[in-house]
């Protein structure tokens, strides 16, 4: 079976068990978006909403955060992990959007990716779910199962992000996006599937026998 095989079977797996995916990061607005798409680096989205729950209501625009300050910041998010790193990047950030975009998420990768903290990743889930175009944001679960699906060779996320997006048209990519990340924290998660277990793997690969060791991103 091709990789152009396996997408399609991917895809109509995917299409049956969500055919809708709510944003898993709960936001009140691009900028709220962006914010806890920094704080979930190295921690859960459901960390973050329990984090977030309480801090949006009243903290919800670049202002607000300029005015609490990096020590008031790592108060509010010090149960997330490398809260001080992530405080810091959150106050330069809400500093830096003041100062160059009026208080507003810049719509361009090149503008959000020289914001404090944010990379890549962070600025196409931004550009994907924040402004609703095309991306097809890459993290290491996206990677792993990737390659446990025949899609990449698995060299980095960068590769990885290049063959999705040649595989799957266009229109596809953000929603894709999401619907792989709720099947793998489910169906294909880091330590039981392997590989061997879950409906799209058992399809794709019916003869495999051995656990997949995937490579790191």
């Amino acid at each position: 079976m091709n990789e152009i095989r396996r997408s399609k079977i991917i895809l109509r797996v995917l299409n049956k068990i969500y055919p809708r995916t709510p944003i898993p990061l709960k936001h009140k607005n691009k900028f709220t978006l962006l914010i806890s798409v920094l704080l979930s680096a190295q921690t859960t989205d459901i960390n973050v909403n329990n984090v977030t729950k309480n801090i949006y209501p009243k903290y919800n625009k670049p202002e607000h955060f300029v005015k609490l300050g990096r020590k008031k910041i790592e108060k509010l998010i010090k149960s997330i992990g490398i809260f001080r790193v992530k405080a810091k990047s959150v106050y330069l950030l809400s500093k830096q959007l003041i100062e160059k975009y009026d208080g507003k998420v810049p719509k361009t990768f090149e503008e959000l990716e020289s914001l404090p903290g944010v990379g890549h990743k962070t600025a196409s889930v931004i550009m994907s779910q924040g402004f609703g175009l095309p991306a097809f944001p890459v993290d290491t679960h996206i990677h792993r199962l990737a390659q446990r699906w025949g899609l990449t060779n698995g060299k980095n996320v960068v590769q990885t992000e290049k063959d999705l997006k040649r595989l799957f048209p266009k229109k596809r990519w953000n929603k894709l996006h999401l619907q792989i990340i709720y099947y793998g924290r489910k169906f294909c998660t880091a330590k039981s599937c392997y590989g061997l277990t879950c409906k799209i793997c058992t399809t794709c690969y019916p003869g495999r026998k051995t656990p997949l060791k995937t490579k790191k991103a």
